[in-house]
């Protein structure tokens, strides 16, 4: 699929979008737009702070791993929310998440970043779609991620995917930490993300949860965090994929392999609940 490229000159205003968000509540079609978004971002130190503080992210002189998603999220939700897009932002759910780091990301100031959607697939409960996100530097790429998103109650041709991973090696334990109630509050301050079902008991029930629970990249964030010293800065792949959502509040205990260029984890909560499994590699 050819993709037609949209340059913006600036980022876009959240709360409009937000508003648009708000007011799609229907699936319109079952085919993706062709089209990207581009747009240039500056780094803000004190966001940046911000976020390492809610992350557990140490100031290395780097970009944690995650935080380019946070660079891209409004033009994310501007891609999501534009007419052309099919399916309403609310209720999406993030099925997986993997990240490139490919060159190390420290001395970076301001940044491209680059979003699109594509690979809809059947699946048992609707349909997938990928979210694609790059980062770029005035040298090339620096970092991508692609994330799986779901759309309940949408009806496609074909058979849905096999889609199980477990971890295959010993894990023992690495970090266990206690989830407050009010991180999505947190975190949504840092991303921009104010999803109702992450903010309050009150917000999250209107959308069929019993109480708020934790942002799924929150969840990958702290993790990374607690795993800084396993993980190499660059040359390196970090898939995960979601489980049971994290409930706030509550305690959850991180599970890994050695540290080395390569590994796997699992984030589980009171009786082995099972949160988030995932795998680290080089770049193929």
């Amino acid at each position: 699929m050819s993709i037609e490229w949209h340059t913006l000159d600036r980022e876009p205003n959240l709360p409009a979008l937000y508003a648009r968000a708000a007011t799609r509540r229907k699936i319109t079609g079952t085919q993706l737009p062709d089209r990207g978004l581009r747009c240039w971002v500056d780094i803000d130190g004190k966001r940046l702070a911000a976020y390492r503080k809610v992350c557990g992210f140490a100031d290395d002189g780097l970009l944690p791993p995650t935080y380019p998603h946070v660079l891209a999220f409004a033009l994310q939700m501007q891609l999501l929310t534009n007419k052309e897009f099919p399916f309403p932002l609310l209720g999406l759910v993030h099925l997986s998440n993997r990240i490139r780091v490919l060159r190390p990301l420290g001395a970076i100031s301001r940044a491209q970043v680059s979003v699109r959607v594509h690979n809809l697939q059947a699946h048992a409960k609707g349909a997938t779609f990928d979210l694609l996100t790059t980062l770029d530097d005035q040298l090339g790429p620096l970092w991508e991620a692609q994330s799986q998103m779901l759309c309940r109650g949408v009806k496609l041709d074909g058979e849905p995917a096999e889609q199980t991973w477990q971890p295959a090696q010993a894990l023992l334990e690495v970090a266990h930490w206690h989830t407050p109630a009010d991180i999505g509050r947190q975190y949504a301050k840092v991303s921009g993300d104010y999803n109702p079902i992450h903010l309050s008991a009150a917000s999250a029930k209107l959308f069929g949860f019993p109480t708020a629970i934790a942002h799924g990249l929150w969840n990958k964030a702290r993790t990374l965090a607690a795993l800084s010293e396993h993980l190499p800065k660059a040359n390196l792949e970090i898939a995960v994929h979601f489980r049971k959502p994290v409930r706030l509040p509550s305690e959850v205990t991180l599970l890994a392999s050695a540290a080395g260029s390569s590994g796997e984890l699992r984030l589980v909560g009171a009786g082995e609940l099972e949160h988030m499994v995932g795998q680290w590699q080089p770049m193929a």
